[in-house]
């Protein structure tokens, strides 16, 4: 994220809340709550921002505080978790490419003892929650020097790699086989973990200016184009493209994305740029993120718009509906970057001191379908709940559970089989419900339905009667708290894609 990188916090534990609201308050509003929409957040291991807390923790420690993060985005009802495991060119798993990162023991290339990646996967798979892993491609370091890095960094071996630039070091994005490197190095987690998508952040190009020095690789690999600028942006474009062929060949149901600077253009600048005056993202950072919609290069595109309504250099109710007009006919999806670490925090406007900020982000959002959910950031400030602006999300717009989004290209695939809801019965704290998994592989979740009358198919298109997303196995028992006699259920498989069974067969309470 192009903000943030000082509000490093430790992780904690928090209560965990009912996931599922009562009858009447869902049938408080008109508002019908969506059966699949993106509820994520971001978690950053740069700089130990969230994970983990500090450098040189025990693998337990470090185990224990990834647990907790993933159990905070159950308790605020999420559904995903965008897991930073390559944040400097380094790794968060055994890599053969690159050395483990210093933010898990310190020192850059120290074997932390454990695998962390691994380990994240199956920790978030546990819960229900699909795991994203974020990725930066080409920042190789938050200093300067060279000789800081380990010995067997791929930069030191290729020093001809690097730009130093505002006291960082950047992989040099114009040299194609640099290009072809990071790809390898991130395609290695992806062919070897169990993940359900690649994620992207807003960092590329660092800036446009002269001093980032590429002089040579544009002499080298610029012919062709009328100026700098251009080559840059047509580097990214190859990168976003060449990714999303990659990933569809190696594992055709992970999702691929990109979380870029809310801004493509101003349109002052162009007229086909939204009616703000703030950072480009086509002439700062040289990505031409409308075109990656435009051309299908993404499975989803996040823009991080991290402005208050009615902002006057950067409006969020103006991005919103210019973002809905960039994806509207493309089948990409659109996922919200909302910043959760504006809200009540000291030197901001005082816009962002109104606890419901946030959720009028959300409001507003309803009246642009395109729109399919929001990704946070980042951890810390979800779990902190500055103002009570979380819960003001939680309460007016998470009421129900939701199932995370179901690409297009992924619908036509095959769900899984129907389960089995073997019984439901009375007990002291509610309802028991067992469920049993059929086919020849467990589904990733089980999604509950509850009714007071017998349920039709157009009653499982939505989430005003999905009181609970449980993660699945072949035999699973589950105890709705507001279970009461007379109630009927109905039960879902759900795969990791996110498609959807026929429903059970009802069992009634009696």
């Amino acid at each position: 994220m192009l903000r943030g990188l000082a509000l490093a916090a430790a992780a904690s534990a928090v209560p965990l809340p009912a996931l599922a609201a009562s009858p009447a308050s869902a049938a408080s509003t008109a508002y019908v709550p969506p059966l699949r929409q993106m509820r994520g957040m971001w978690i950053a291991s740069v700089v130990n921002i969230n994970w983990p807390s500090k450098t040189g923790l025990t693998p337990d420690r470090q185990k224990a505080e990834l647990e907790a993060w993933f159990d905070l985005a159950v308790a605020r009802r999420l559904n995903s978790v965008f897991v930073q495991i390559r944040p400097t060119a380094d790794a968060f798993w055994p890599s053969p490419y690159e050395p483990w990162s210093q933010y898990l023991t310190g020192v850059q290339g120290q074997d932390p003892g454990y695998d962390p990646l691994a380990f994240a996967v199956d920790a978030a798979h546990r819960r229900g929650l699909a795991f994203h892993a974020w990725f930066n491609p080409y920042r190789v370091s938050m200093q300067s020097d060279p000789a800081k890095l380990h010995p067997d960094h791929p930069a030191r071996r290729h020093p001809e790699w690097i730009v130093s630039y505002g006291g960082k070091l950047y992989y040099n994005p114009g040299i194609p086989e640099v290009r072809a490197f990071v790809q390898d190095a991130m395609m290695d987690a992806v062919i070897r973990y169990d993940i359900d998508g690649v994620h992207f952040d807003d960092y590329f190009y660092p800036v446009n200016t002269t001093a980032f020095d590429d002089s040579a690789a544009y002499a080298a690999y610029g012919a062709g184009f009328p100026d700098l600028a251009s080559w840059r942006r047509n580097n990214v474009d190859l990168l976003v493209r060449e990714m999303q062929q990659r990933v569809r060949r190696a594992k055709p149901e992970v999702i691929w994305g990109i979380g870029p600077s809310g801004i493509w253009r101003n349109k002052s600048t162009d007229p086909l740029g939204s009616d703000t005056s703030g950072s480009q993202s086509y002439d700062n950072l040289h990505a031409d993120t409308r075109k990656w919609v435009k051309q299908g290069w993404l499975d989803y595109i996040a823009p991080q718009l991290y402005w208050y309504i009615g902002q006057p250099n950067a409006d969020y109710a103006k991005l919103v509906p210019w973002w809905s007009d960039v994806v509207a006919g493309t089948g990409v999806q659109l996922w919200i970057g909302q910043a959760a670490y504006k809200a009540g925090t000291q030197g901001q406007p005082a816009e962002w001191f109104q606890p419901d900020e946030l959720a009028r982000h959300l409001t507003l959002n309803r009246d642009h379908p395109e729109v399919g959910g929001d990704i946070w950031y980042n951890a810390a400030d979800v779990r902190d709940d500055r103002l009570g602006s979380i819960s003001a999300v939680l309460n007016e717009h998470y009421t129900r559970p939701a199932l995370a989004p179901l690409l297009p290209r992924l619908a036509g695939g095959e769900p899984p089989r129907r389960p089995v809801l073997a019984s439901a019965r009375r007990v002291s704290g509610g309802v028991e419900l067992h469920i049993e998994a059929t086919g020849p592989r467990a589904p990733f979740q089980f999604a509950v339905f509850r009714f007071d009358r017998p349920a039709g198919r157009q009653d499982f298109a939505d989430a005003r009667h999905l009181v609970a997303v449980v993660p699945a196995g072949r035999h699973v028992r589950w105890v709705d708290p507001g279970g009461t006699p007379g109630a009927r259920y109905y039960v879902t498989a759900v795969d990791r894609a996110s498609r959807q069974s026929e429903p059970s067969k009802e069992r009634r309470v009696h």
